[in-house]
């Protein structure tokens, strides 16, 4: 195991230039999914993490066939999905997560269907599941940062009105806020932050990010803005410890970060849980 030191060095090793930006890209996912998952977990639809990340195969797997980005397939496959997913959920007689089960199951099966028929997709189905941390290229950072910051834009501008809809869908519309609207956002900003995160740690723990670092903040704070800050500070450290550990022991290193943020969010809930049996408040109380 090589020690901190030496992965300082090799971070600034040119020889190893996949390095940097495989911890580069690994931040703007956790900034992006932190902000993002703040409101998947107070809204409590964690399900739609894996749903998209579910929904997004079938447009990576034809942006495959056609040699295309598949980012950008991911993307307009994960958004049509979402629009479903919010179009099919105003039907009060049909809950939001029965329709996410039908649409991404169809989705999914949908894109095995299209990846069989192509010759040689093994290895990109592999990197699509399990993420391809070491392959990043300077185009990934670029659009990255870019949709990254956009998404967390929208989101930061639009929180108040998200929270409200959180809370309680009726006293939302009946303050005339779009909540048809308002569910159409969040969702294409999950669809996105999924599609970021495919790159860094893979379709099958994509979920883990989204929701892991949001839901450790949660145990610490009931204020919202605080709430985003943590979470994304939480991932970020979760990355940085996961790649080191990852590149220190020669582990894959989207489920290696997937593991250390596990296991921060464990140490806070025994933490949280401990100091309240004791009676001693752990949370801020005001709420956003």
């Amino acid at each position: 195991m090589i020690s901190v030191v030496d992965f300082l060095a090799d971070l600034t090793n040119p020889s190893l230039a996949f390095l940097p930006k495989a911890l580069l890209i690994s931040m703007i996912a956790s900034a992006v999914c932190g902000v993002v998952g703040t409101h998947v977990v107070l809204r409590g639809m964690a399900f739609i993490g894996d749903a998209v990340a579910h929904s997004v195969f079938p447009g990576i797997a034809v942006a495959f066939a056609l040699q295309v980005s598949v980012l950008a397939g991911g993307a307009v496959a994960g958004g049509v999905v979402a629009i479903l997913i919010a179009v099919l959920s105003q039907r009060r007689r049909i809950k939001e997560d029965t329709v996410i089960g039908i649409l991404f199951a169809a989705a999914f099966a949908l894109g095995l269907v299209i990846i069989s028929r192509v010759e040689g997709y093994t290895a990109s189905l592999s990197s699509f599941l399990f993420g391809s941390i070491t392959g990043v290229t300077n185009a990934d950072i670029t659009v990255a940062a870019i949709v990254g910051t956009l998404i967390v834009a929208v989101i930061v501008a639009s929180s108040r009105e998200l929270t409200a809809v959180a809370l309680d869908r009726e006293t939302a519309r009946a303050m005339n806020l779009p909540v048809f609207l308002l569910d159409v956002v969040l969702y294409l900003a999950v669809t996105f932050a999924v599609v970021i995160s495919v790159r860094t740690i893979g379709n099958i723990l994509v979920l883990a990010l989204l929701v892991t670092p949001a839901a450790t903040a949660r145990l610490l704070t009931n204020t919202l803005s605080t709430m985003m800050w943590l979470a994304c500070a939480i991932g970020a450290v979760g990355s940085i410890a996961g790649i080191y550990f990852a590149w220190a022991i020669d582990l894959p290193a989207g489920a290696t970060i997937v593991l250390t943020i596990t296991a921060i969010f464990a140490v806070t809930w025994l933490v949280t849980a401990a100091r309240e049996s004791t009676g001693r408040p752990v949370r801020q109380e005001a709420v956003a």
